[in-house]
């Protein structure tokens, strides 16, 4: 998944798929069976300059989706839902999962939310967690205060228990935050590269396929 704060970026990858997203569009990309893909900056972007902001996640799939075919789709930023938090404390985009009545376009194989939240300086906001999910708070910019005792600056990640409570988040400043959680898949992991699979024999046959060109190529060569 990639979310862009500034700039604009250009995808294309082997099974055919293609796009281009600007500033708060993102793709989710499926590698599934296996895909070779290439982001890079937007023509116009490239001539033009500026910043480029974006942020990269991977999600692992389940055991019994890893040999999916591959997908790729483009959420706009029109599409994507925004909900106004109480007392004009800022907003959350939705998208993935579910926040109060608002689902996220994006189409997932398990239980996943991604909020994109904004809190203005002074700002407050109680979000409820899904019990059993596991749960980071990305905080990208700004300063906030977790559930009244711990200060966390930018450029950190919080990871919180899965009982499921509720998290009370207090901007110092304007802050722009990433709220990820997600159903634990409970199986093991085996990664290297850039592969992640379940077991070292299908890391070996990950790694084959793709120096003998079953993965193709996103210039069609």
């Amino acid at each position: 998944m990639t979310l862009v704060y500034h700039g604009a970026l250009e995808h294309r990858d082997s099974a055919g798929h293609g796009g281009r997203i600007g500033e708060g569009d993102v793709q989710w990309m499926t590698a599934g069976a296996g895909i070779i893909h290439e982001e890079y900056h937007a023509p116009v972007f490239a001539e033009t300059g500026g910043t480029l902001e974006m942020v990269q996640l991977w999600v692992n799939l389940p055991a019994r989706d890893k040999s999916a075919p591959p997908a790729y789709q483009t959420l706009l930023d029109g599409e994507i839902p925004r909900i106004d938090l109480e007392n004009d404390a800022g907003q959350v985009r939705v998208v993935a999962g579910r926040y109060l009545d608002r689902e996220g376009p994006a189409r997932t194989f398990t239980p996943i939310n991604v909020w994109d939240l904004r809190l203005v300086a002074g700002g407050d906001a109680t979000l409820e967690i899904p019990e059993g999910h596991t749960t980071l708070l990305v905080v990208l910019e700004g300063t906030v205060l977790v559930n009244g005792e711990r200060i966390v600056r930018d450029a950190s990640v919080v990871a919180f228990e899965r009982r499921g409570e509720a998290l009370h988040l207090e901007a110092n400043n304007d802050a722009k935050l990433l709220l990820l959680s997600g159903e634990p898949l409970n199986e093991p992991v085996a990664g290297r590269g850039p592969f992640v699979m379940n077991h070292e024999t299908e890391l070996r046959q990950a790694f084959a396929d793709f120096q003998t060109g079953k993965f193709g190529n996103p210039r069609g060569a």
